[in-house]
């Protein structure tokens, strides 16, 4: 890192993304109660983190990212998290059971408020006010006063995150991920759906296994690991003033950590290396992610890895790649000989969800299904057929039943998607949508495995 590096240095640099505040002194009175707050993560967590992305990039596990496109003040509730917790131990336990590969599981949760947007304003019947752009920043109701950018909802911001980091933690520790439980995991509109099924029969040959592995006297008293799961947290560091708030130094290293989550990433909009996203990021030891889509060249991706992992360091970087189904032959497999050939150590991800937005014909926003499952299918292809390592997945779910994608094994409607269309901006896979993904990559990475590729990328 370099020495001229500080966590205001952002400042200094062109930035996107960022919202007009009409009142400075009251954004400064927020930064100044945000750095005396307590940190929402630990650097010793980042770090435990960053040593497993280093086995993901190294083929000896996958990354599994996922939860809310954005998280809201309105529907914050225990019951939310505790079901989008749950479908992601279920999609772990099917990858991990399926594939027989170490899962690491990183949430977009406790964290993940604020959104870019294609425009500063958007019209409503003649009438233009500034866009939403997530709780942490204005609100969502279509009014004057609502778009106003308010510097106090990143004090509630915080304290959603910790509320929901200290359940996930309880979760994660207490019991309630413990592999016995594996049953107690499928909700009642998933077990009645035919991913419920499969899951089910799953759930019984895992329950046959622990009960012998209980009569060879393997326990989860004696081995907690049964009883337990690491999580972790993630989401884009978009709106630097409250990132700069939570960075801290940490004193067993001396190194810079943001401690508003474990992993941080940076978005397609906002990955210039000559702007102040890249300029925060690349000074803060979180492991980072970067999105690329269509627009990305290999000779900006290599610049901008060498701008953020100067090191070259094992499980810092996450490449998510994001390009719809119809592109991801056409852009990725130059991204990944460009890398390779560098010999740049990096994690491999997909992130299906974003390049697959359509508008239905009834003015929703929709992804469909089958396009997201093809566009991970392609992912593995083109990572087997350049002997690479495909090592992950990044979309965006959620726990409650929603409307929100077209299609899927328990099939939603462009007609149906009024029925339970909760978002506030993107559309979300369900739970069923979101198992029928887990198994499709399962056998993805089964086949993978098989194939030598992830022990050529060990190698």
């Amino acid at each position: 890192m370099s020495k001229t590096w500080t966590p205001e240095s952002w400042r200094q640099k062109p930035v996107r993304q960022l919202p007009t505040y009409p009142d400075i002194q009251a954004v400064e009175a927020v930064e100044k109660e945000l750095k005396s707050f307590p940190p929402l993560v630990f650097a010793g967590e980042a770090r435990n983190l960053k040593k497993k992305l280093a086995e993901v990039a190294n083929g000896r596990a996958f990354l599994l990212q996922g939860g809310d496109c954005a998280e809201s003040f309105a529907e914050f509730h225990p019951d939310n998290i505790r079901d989008t917790f749950k479908v992601l131990l279920q999609m772990a336990v099917v990858l991990t059971f399926g594939a027989n590969c170490p899962i690491v599981k990183v949430g977009r949760l406790a964290g993940q408020f604020a959104k870019p947007r294609s425009s500063d304003t958007e019209t409503v019947d003649g009438v233009e006010l500034p866009s939403y752009r997530g709780d942490i920043i204005n609100g969502f109701e279509f009014d004057e006063n609502s778009r106003v950018p308010d510097p106090t909802r990143m004090l509630k911001g915080y304290s959603q995150a910790a509320s929901t980091l200290n359940l996930l933690r309880a979760f994660a520790q207490g019991g309630y991920a413990d592999l016995h439980q594996v049953h107690s995991w499928n909700m009642g509109f998933v077990a009645s759906g035919a991913q419920g099924d499969r899951y089910r029969e799953m759930a019984d040959r895992i329950h046959d296994a622990l009960a012998f592995m209980e009569a060879c006297g393997v326990t989860s008293t004696n081995t907690p690991e049964m009883g337990r799961t690491d999580f972790y947290t993630s989401h884009e560091a978009l709106l630097l003033p409250y990132e700069q708030a939570l960075t801290r130094v940490d004193s067993t290293s001396g190194d810079y950590y943001d401690t508003s989550a474990h992993m941080l990433w940076i978005g397609d909009r906002t990955r210039d290396p000559d702007e102040a996203h890249v300029e925060f990021l690349r000074g803060v030891s979180n492991p980072i992610g970067v999105k690329a889509g269509p627009t990305q060249t290999a000779d900006g991706l290599l610049r901008l890895i060498d701008e953020l992992n100067p090191e070259n360091e094992a499980g810092r970087m996450t490449v998510i790649c994001r390009f719809g189904a119809d592109n991801v032959e056409k852009h990725l497999p130059e991204l990944i000989r460009k890398i390779e050939r560098e010999g740049r150590t990096v994690v491999w991800s997909c992130d299906p969800m974003h390049g697959n937005t359509i508008k239905s014909t009834t003015g929703y926003k929709t992804r469909p299904v089958d396009r997201i499952l093809t566009e991970v299918r392609q992912f593995f292809d083109v990572h087997q057929a350049e002997g690479s390592y495909a090592g992950g997945v990044h979309f965006e779910m959620t726990g409650q039943n929603v409307t929100e994608c077209i299609g899927g094994a328990f099939e939603v409607t462009e007609e149906g998607l009024s029925d339970r269309y909760h978002t506030a901006c993107d559309p979300r896979l369900n739970a069923n949508q979101a198992l029928e993904l887990a198994f499709l990559i399962s056998e993805m990475i089964k086949k993978e495995r098989g194939n030598g590729t992830a022990i050529a990328a060990a190698s």
